[in-house]
Formats: C-alpha cells, structure tokens, sequence
C-alpha cells in the first residue's frame, strides 16, 4: 500500500522563456527558447510527491478552459486523484510567466486566476478526502483562509500538516498551531519574522523566532547548502548535494513533495529530509516544474 497524502494547493500553466540573464525593471532580453508547462506550487508538489511514491489527492480550482482541462489530463496521468478538483467557470486557470536565466535563476510572475476561487467551504466539502492520510501538505498560492481551513481540518483528524509557506507572507498565529512541519527558505523566513533585511548569520535567530511563535518542526531550505533544522531536541544543517543547476524553477515544490511522500511512507525526519534534498538536487538538473520531477528509483539511485 502506497502512503496516502492530501495536497492542498495552486494549479497553473508555466509560459517559460529562457534568457542570457533576469532582465532589470525596464528591460528587453531577447530569449531563446519558450515551452508551455504545467505548474502552480500546489501542482508541483502533488506530482513530486506522487513520483516519490505517495498516493496523492490534490484538492485545487481550475477553470473550464483549456488549460484547466489539459492540467486535470496531466494529473491524472500521474496517477493523481483529481475528484477533489474544483472546476470555476467565469475566470482563466492560473498562469505562471517564468524568464529561466543561463545560470538557473529565474523571475515568475503570478496570475492567479480560479485559484483564488477554492474557499473554506470546498476544504469541508471534501473533509472525507482526508479519511486515511498519512500527510497534509499545503502552500500560499490560494487563499489564507482556505490554508487556514485545511491545518483546521488536518489537525481534527490527527493528521500531520506541512505548511510550505511560500510565496513569502505574515502567518497568523491560528494556522502556526496547527502546522507539524513549516518550510521555509531564507526570504519567507525574514517574512515571517518581519525582517527587511538578513544575512547567513540572522538564520539561527530566524529559525528561534519562528519556533518560539509555533513550536513546531521548522526546516529552513538553504538551496544547494542544504536544510537549516530545528526540533524540541535537534537543531543544525543538514547538508545538500552540489549539481550544476539549469533550472531551479520547482526545486523547493519537489523537495516538499518528496519530503511528504517521505514521511508519509515512515522515514525518520533527518532522513526524509536528505531523500527530499536528493530530489530537489536532480530537478534542478533539468528543465520546467513538474517535467523535472523525478521518479522515486532515481532518487534512490542517483549517484552525486
């Protein structure tokens, strides 16, 4: 039996361009490839973690347009339960335009569409999804409340929750209560602890601030340098694998959806976390968001 994990989250199409470098405010870059790929952090991580070996319901908002429709094919090719799939008439699917730079960096532009439209409401009408979930992962493409509405209902049934809160924003205290796991990189982190500005050395005192305000496992992502984590009875790096990057548009997602097929399937966290750095490590060796994904024998086996 495959471990079961609910994914709560964005769906939307990438517009990728690749260009020499990220252009500044004001500037033309002439690029040089372009692809239409599917994404949407929500997205992303359901498909990470159903290569990693999870069997994976994604509650999401799409639109009956193209788009939504190509998305809801793609999932279910992965073998991804799509019944939880909320379809919006009157709006566009979301819409990611991404620029990828020579080096792998990248800028994404976000235009949220039906995914501003999944409510608190269909997180209630879909509670007996849940019945049986090893894992409930989350993040903040779709409204506070519905996060909010999730971690309630993930938290009633004893299920633990990871809250990878990203893109960057404040938490209420409501929803810090009830997360196991929070994800965090260093951007997201400053957020969450009103900071303007941080360095390498402002991460320690990141990371005691968060769990002073949540008391909850916090592993803050640190890219190739690895994970930065703190629990009641651990707290240092664990280190991440050095890869020549060419993309690292969905490097975060895959790592939090490896991280949660992980644990859902009963690895420890230290090792749930080096499983879903390996993860992470190969995707961004390859172009796109959930095309780059791997499958769980390549993690296994993926000599660094």
């Amino acid at each position: 039996m495959k471990p079961k994990i609910i994914v709560i989250g964005s769906s939307n199409t990438d517009m990728v361009v690749k260009v020499p470098q990220i252009p500044a405010p004001g500037e033309t870059i002439m690029g040089t490839d372009f692809m239409t790929i599917s994404g949407g952090k929500g997205a992303n991580q359901a498909v990470a973690a159903a290569r990693a070996g999870a069997s994976v319901t994604f509650i999401a908002c799409v639109s009956d347009d193209s788009f939504g429709k190509q998305a809801i094919e793609n999932y279910r090719k992965e073998g991804i339960d799509t019944s939880c799939i909320k379809i919006q008439s009157g709006t566009h699917s979301g819409i990611a335009l991404i620029n990828v730079a020579s080096d792998g960096e990248n800028s994404i532009s976000v235009a949220p569409g039906a995914n501003s439209y999944l409510f608190p409401e269909d997180i209630h009408g879909f509670e007996d999804a849940f019945d049986g979930a090893n894992v409930v992962l989350a993040q903040l493409e779709i409204p506070m409340k519905t996060v909010e509405a999730a971690a309630e209902t993930a938290h009633q049934k004893g299920i633990p929750f990871i809250l990878n809160p990203a893109p960057g924003a404040a938490i209420p205290k409501n929803l810090l209560s009830k997360v196991t796991i929070i994800t965090p990189n260093e951007t997201e982190a400053a957020i969450i602890t009103s900071r303007k500005n941080f360095s390498e050395k402002d991460i320690p005192k990141m990371v005691d601030e968060i769990f002073a305000k949540s008391s909850t496992t916090i592993l803050l992502t640190l890219g190739s340098k690895g994970v930065y984590l703190k629990t009641f009875d651990f707290e240092g790096m664990i280190p991440g694998h050095q890869v020549k990057a060419v993309d690292t548009t969905a490097a975060g997602d895959v790592f939090n959806g490896a991280l949660a097929a992980a644990l859902a399937g009963g690895m420890d966290l230290k090792e749930a976390v080096d499983f879903a750095q390996r993860a992470a490590a190969i995707t961004v060796t390859r172009m796109g968001a959930q095309p780059s994904a791997p499958r769980l024998d390549e993690i296994q086996q993926y000599n660094f």
